[in-house]
């Protein structure tokens, strides 16, 4: 019931703030004085109505999921993001094997089955992108230098400059 009642004062901050920043769009002669403002503030209204209601009608407490749930989720993220980061340096089909796999034991904690899924998924969609789809920019693989491969893992990383 609090989280229920903190999201929906979250959401409605956000709401007014919305509000108050669509009503300082500059306007010209030829578009009129309220139309390009008319879409932002109907946004804004309908997302503070419904954080009115999120506030004044809550639901019951949730039931939130156990600790093991949440490092699965962490890893998850974890995993796509260093998957985004890869495909460009390692192009598609290595990274993906691995995200793949990695995703895939986490759903059946077999690792024999996860990783013929990370490979016949991986290469399933580079046949699709790039020969059903006629998606061209998909490079299958690429040996990177280690000064790109440090550069594309170094976004990563908090406080490492490029």
């Amino acid at each position: 019931m609090a989280s229920d009642r903190i999201f929906g004062l979250f959401t409605l901050i956000t709401a007014v703030a919305y509000i108050a920043a669509a009503t300082q769009i500059q306007t010209n002669f030829f578009s009129g004085e309220f139309l390009p403002k008319l879409f932002p503030l109907l946004i804004g209204g309908v997302a503070a109505l419904c954080s009115l209601t999120i506030m004044f009608r809550p639901d019951p407490d949730p039931e939130w999921p156990a600790s093991r749930t949440w490092v699965s989720m962490g890893i998850a993220v974890v995993v796509l993001a260093v998957y985004a980061v890869l495909l460009t340096p390692l192009g598609f089909i290595a990274p993906t094997i691995f995200a793949a796999g990695i995703l895939s034991y986490q759903i059946s904690n077999r690792a024999g089955v996860s990783a013929l899924a990370g490979v016949g998924l991986s290469l399933g969609l580079f046949v699709l992108f790039k020969f059903a789809l006629g998606l061209g920019n998909i490079v299958a693989y690429r040996i990177p230098t280690p000064e790109k491969l440090w550069n594309a893992i170094s976004i990563l990383i908090p406080f490492v400059g490029h």
